[in-house]
């Protein structure tokens, strides 16, 4: 994988601008801060806030990835679907330190859209994410 970033640009701060890669590419559909109850058989949010449900978002992304032999350092592209922007805004340092923890030094292209809404009514954040394993 190659870093993308064009001569005289800023290095941007936790993402890349674009990434290069050749290889087996693994899709991750939209996850959010969700965990599965075995007692209930339900999908139940543990976490209401912003960062307690990124990082179980996250975590749920990792799983996803692990399913393919993947990590966070084949992380490509992610798209994040965030509910109030202003909270997202008001998180950026305990979203580094979680990103630090779960991701280490991996930044991949990445894009943020606010939204008026997710697909479950309490999730707060959602994020998509393309992956790219060396071909074996």
């Amino acid at each position: 994988m190659k870093t993308l970033l064009p001569e005289g640009w800023p290095r941007p701060s936790g993402y890349s601008n674009g990434i290069m890669a050749e290889g087996r590419m693994v899709f991750v559909a939209g996850q959010i801060g969700w965990i599965f109850d075995a007692q209930t058989g339900d999908m139940v949010f543990e976490a209401e806030d912003f960062l307690g449900q990124l990082r179980q978002t996250l975590e749920n992304t990792l799983a996803v990835l692990t399913e393919a032999g993947a990590g966070p350092e084949h992380i490509t592209r992610m798209t994040w679907y965030v509910t109030d922007r202003e909270e997202y805004l008001a998180n950026l340092s305990g979203m580094g330190a979680i990103w630090r923890e779960l991701m280490g030094k991996n930044y991949p292209a990445m894009a943020c859209v606010a939204v008026s809404g997710l697909m479950e009514p309490k999730a707060r954040v959602e994020i998509e994410t393309t992956a790219v394993l060396p071909h074996a």
